[in-house]
C-alpha cells in the first residue's frame, strides 16, 4: 500500500485504535511542503543529466562494461540500463515528495534484487550508479552543484533552499538512495 506522512499517520493509529497522535509530526510535514516541492524539482529538471552521468561514471569507472561481452553491450542493453536508473530515480522523488518510502519499497524495490539476479544484471554496478545518483540529487537539493563542475550540461536552481534548512530534506534523499543500496545488496 502507497503512503504518504498522512496516511502512514492514520494507518498506525487505526491498528492501534487509537486516534492520530503526532500531530507535531504532521505540521513539519505540511511546513516543509515548499522545501520538498523545492527539492523534487531540482532533481526532475536535472533528471536526464543525472541518469546519464551515473551510467557514464559507471562506465568511466569499468569499460569492460560497454564491449562486447560486457553488462551494458549492446546498445539495448545500455538503454536498458539507463531507463532502470532513471525509474529508480523518479520513485526517490515520489518518496520525497510523500514524505513516505512506501511507494519506493512497493513499487521500485519490492523484488528487485532478485530480478536483477535472474536476468544478471551486476548488482555492484547498479549499485554504483545509485551512489552517483546520490551524491548528484544530494548537491541539487542543496545548491552545490555549480557551472564549473557541470559545464554546459548546468542548469541553475532559482529555487535553491536555504543551506539550513535543506539539510534535513537531503539527508531524507538521501535515506532514500540507501534504501535501494541496501535492497540491492
Amino acid at each position: 500500500m502507497t503512503l504518504d506522512a498522512f496516511s502512514r499517520a492514520v494507518v498506525t493509529a487505526d491498528a492501534s485504535t487509537s486516534v492520530v497522535s503526532d500531530i507535531n509530526a504532521l505540521k513539519a510535514f505540511v511546513a516543509s511542503g515548499n522545501r520538498r516541492l523545492d527539492a523534487v524539482n531540482a532533481i526532475a529538471s536535472n533528471a536526464s543529466c543525472a541518469v546519464s552521468d551515473a551510467i557514464a561514471g559507471i562506465v568511466c569507472e569499468n569499460q569492460g562494461l560497454i564491449q562486447a561481452g560486457g553488462n551494458l553491450y549492446p546498445n539495448r542493453r545500455f538503454a536498458a540500463c539507463l531507463r532502470d536508473t532513471e525509474i529508480i530515480l523518479r520513485y526517490v522523488t515520489y518518496a520525497l515528495l510523500a514524505g513516505d518510502s512506501s511507494v519506493l519499497d512497493d513499487r521500485a524495490l519490492n523484488g528487485l534484487k532478485e530480478t536483477y539476479s535472474a536476468l544478471g544484471v551486476p548488482t555492484t554496478s547498479t549499485i554504483r550508479a545509485v551512489q552517483i545518483l546520490k551524491a548528484i540529487a544530494v548537491a541539487h537539493i542543496q545548491g552545490t552543484n555549480t557551472e564549473a563542475r557541470a559545464g554546459s550540461k548546468y542548469r541553475k536552481n532559482e529555487m535553491i533552499l536555504v543551506e539550513d534548512r535543506c539539510a534535513s530534506i537531503a539527508a531524507e534523499a538521501a535515506g532514500y538512495f540507501d534504501r535501494v543500496i541496501a535492497a540491492l545488496s
